[in-house]
């Protein structure tokens, strides 16, 4: 597999949802539009979390996570703002962790690409493949965040 070309894959998916992200107006980045269950908030946390369970949870690496354990329960799979028990992480805290993610990924993963992964609902066999199924996700919530953004106007 070729290493640069994943990562900088995904380095350029981060990059191109903090560009989108950085056109909500501060006064709508909480706002769920009609027609849509989370808001621009949640997608941020959720590409983040899912991003790291999908490497890291799916191929039970161990590997010292970089997120908190407490994303989790604002951002996995099947949570939504509505539910939120007490405040998510801030905006900026997670535009930073977004515009890391990718380096931190290669750094820790750097000649693992074609190691081999547990069966997983994703059917990737690899790390590499792991994160070109995080490239996807990511890329499907960069969908959802340019339409709540129209939605938003």
């Amino acid at each position: 597999m070729r290493t640069d070309f994943i990562f900088d894959i995904l380095k350029n998916r981060h990059n191109q949802l903090v560009e989108l992200i950085a056109q909500c107006p501060e006064d709508k980045r909480n706002l769920v539009p009609e027609g849509f269950k989370n808001s621009i908030h949640w997608h941020i946390g959720h590409v983040l979390t899912v991003t790291e369970f999908h490497v890291f949870g799916l191929s039970e690496i161990a590997l010292n996570k970089q997120l908190p354990a407490s994303y989790q329960d604002f951002f996995a799979y099947g949570t939504k703002p509505a539910d939120w028990q007490g405040e998510p992480p801030a905006w900026d805290v997670l535009i930073d962790q977004l515009n890391k993610q990718p380096d931190e990924f290669r750094e820790l993963l750097e000649g693992m690409l074609d190691v081999p992964v547990k069966e997983n609902f994703l059917k990737a066999e690899t790390f590499g493949e792991l994160i070109v199924a995080t490239v996807l996700h990511a890329t499907d919530h960069i969908g959802f965040v340019s339409a709540m953004l129209k939605a938003l106007k």
